[in-house]
């Protein structure tokens, strides 16, 4: 069966979209999500823990980006080298990631290679060794790459942001730590951290390209059963909801040596299952998106105060938010800043029909060109279980946006004027 739009809770899935083979199964609480792919030659692989940033307990924080590098630092079975080379000679893309609500380890290799890859993933999320001294090595790895993130004020205003925005919710963290917190994380928290989280009822695989989903299933399985873990009939951990997100708008203004300032004014949005939301894409596009976009035209184009101007928006489960970004010389920040709001307060009412179909347009072949990358493929799965909670087939999503009227982009953009708005500014400023 083909289909449009399906709510990940406790059933099996067994679906076809635009060709591909989809199907998701739950075996000792663990989530299993597969897209078989005709033609591809590659299969990309993920496992994910349901905890993020947002998730970690007081005295916590930074452990889970924290684990992120240490489970590349070896298990019972590989030394750190040994995971290295692993990786490099079955030639694929390994990484991992934390965000605000989970943490994943990827890679791609070809399908001949799936079951090794499938094996070094389990050793490594069962079996890190998460060793004293390697953390206290990790350490220095981790601030550095704070570090490296400080030096730039675009990375320091986009972290910012959402604490301008949401206050001291839990979605406002940073996502690596702070260099406070990770300088006074203990050992016994890390560990703590671990065992709370990394277990089969947290887990969530996907894989997308040449793969079997049984076989694949069995596979991993048995990695999994390999390496200690205990698989009976243990239930999965249901994808966690945030606290309503409550609103407490503020401006920062971060003093930072650097050539450039970056200006981010940022406002309230929308829940990610909003109805609106394909609405605000389109209107977001319009005003931030591309050469064409307003906002690139007014800051750059006709009054050459930035290289680039662009908007974006961040949607959960409880709110969101939506923020215009330029990065541009300090002793420009006031009026780019004022550039912005005024653009926005002037796009209301102003929308033509010509830029609503280069809105969609653009929008369709971000979407399209997504789902010609296996990587994102996979990427899209775990995303959907863990993030969205609903799975919409490729199909549906541009039957929506195409189905956006200039009506519908004019009220989104309505209601983003009314709102208040934060405004953070990273740079030499004064």
């Amino acid at each position: 069966m083909t289909y449009t739009e399906i709510s990940l809770h406790d059933q099996e899935i067994d679906v076809e979209d635009s060709g591909a083979h989809l199907r998701r199964t739950i075996r000792h609480g663990i989530r299993f999500i597969t897209e078989h792919i005709p033609s591809q030659r590659s299969v990309a692989l993920g496992m994910w823990i349901g905890a993020g940033s947002r998730d970690e307990m007081p005295g916590h924080e930074g452990s889970t980006h924290f684990l992120e590098h240490l489970l590349f630092k070896g298990t019972r079975t590989r030394s750190a080298t040994m995971i290295a080379e692993e990786q490099d000679y079955l030639g694929g893309d390994f990484n991992a990631m934390t965000a605000k609500q989970f943490t994943a380890y990827h890679g791609r290799v070809f399908d001949e290679d799936l079951a090794p890859a499938v094996d070094l993933l389990a050793d490594m999320v069962t079996s890190a060794r998460l060793d004293e001294q390697d953390m206290l090595v990790e350490r220095g790895v981790i601030l550095d790459e704070l570090a490296m993130y400080a030096d730039d004020p675009s990375d320091v205003a986009h972290e910012a942001l959402p604490g301008a925005i949401f206050g001291d919710h839990p979605l406002a963290r940073p996502v690596g730590g702070t260099r406070e917190s990770v300088t006074n994380l203990a050992h016994s928290a890390l560990l703590e951290h671990y065992r709370d989280h990394y277990h089969a009822g947290e887990l969530v695989v996907t894989a997308a390209g040449s793969v079997d989903h049984e076989t694949f299933v069995e596979t991993v399985l048995a990695g999994l059963r390999k390496y200690g873990w205990e698989l009976t009939g243990e239930e999965f951990v249901p994808r966690r909801v945030e606290t309503p997100l409550s609103y407490s708008l503020s401006n920062k203004t971060i003093q930072q040596t650097s050539e450039q300032a970056v200006v981010l004014v940022g406002m309230p949005g929308v829940t990610h299952l909003d109805q609106r939301r394909p609405a605000l894409l389109a209107a977001l596009t319009i005003l931030g998106t591309g050469s064409s976009s307003r906002l690139f035209q007014e800051i750059r184009e006709k009054r050459g105060l930035a290289y680039s101007a662009y908007s974006f928006a961040s949607s959960y489960e409880t709110g969101g938010f939506v923020a215009l970004g330029a990065p541009t010389s300090p002793k420009n920040v006031q009026i780019v800043a004022e550039l912005m709001n005024e653009t926005l307060d002037g796009i209301v009412g102003s929308v033509k029909e010509s830029e609503v179909e280069s809105a969609y347009r653009r929008l369709r072949a971000g979407a399209v060109f997504d789902a010609e990358a296996v990587q994102q493929r996979m990427l899209r799965l775990g995303l959907a279980e863990l993030s969205t909670g609903r799975l919409i087939s490729l199909d549906e999503a541009l039957r929506r946006q195409k189905a956006v009227t200039r009506d519908d982009i004019e009220e989104v953009l309505a209601m983003l004027t009314v709102n208040e708005r934060a405004c953070v500014t990273v740079g030499p400023i004064g």
